[in-house]
């Protein structure tokens, strides 16, 4: 059975949708700056949650290379990423929504690279959620992200449907 998602490929040739494919790839939304980082001034209906003052849209390679420096039994947090690329960018906070996405795409884009044989890529499971909880959208889900983080030492503890890493305060880098 087809896929109804993708049905309206049968109407085009295997070269189309090969470029198709080939277009959308994690690595190229990572390198693809478009027009990022951007300075904005924080609306005022956001002022109570972000404070006064401008914001930072980061850019995808931006977010890549604070995943990066994450080591081997050390996390970090999307609000620990927006913290550091507020401080770069002399901002008062990052945008949480485009941090997250750019945390995401990074995150396939490194299970990409793995896919291709390279043997170092980006941490992206020692990127928490900002309460320690365990990013369930990252390649694998919830079973994948879990089994790494158990691997590197780490211990995990459920609440309801969401999985967190015990103590992961304790655990933060400085970026």
């Amino acid at each position: 059975m087809i896929n109804s998602q993708h049905s309206s490929w049968l109407v085009v040739g295997y070269n189309e949708v090969k470029r198709y494919k080939e277009k959308y790839k994690f690595r190229d939304k990572l390198n693809d700056e478009k027009d990022f980082p951007k300075i904005k001034k924080i609306p005022k209906n956001l002022e109570k949650k972000w404070g006064k003052g401008k914001f930072v849209l980061p850019s995808p390679l931006e977010v890549n290379a604070l995943m990066k420096k994450v080591p081997k039994g050390k996390l970090t947090t999307i609000n620990e990423l927006r913290k550091k690329l507020a401080q770069k960018h002399k901002t008062t906070t990052a945008c949480p929504i485009v941090t997250g996405i750019f945390a995401w795409i990074t995150a396939f884009a490194a299970e990409e690279d793995a896919r291709d044989g390279k043997k170092r890529i980006t941490p992206y499971w020692r990127t928490l959620k900002s309460d320690g909880r365990i990013n369930e959208k990252y390649p694998g889900g919830l079973p994948l992200q879990k089994r790494i983080l158990t691997n590197e030492g780490y211990r995990i503890f459920s609440k309801g449907k969401n999985y967190f890493v015990e103590d992961f305060t304790t655990k933060l880098t400085k970026l």
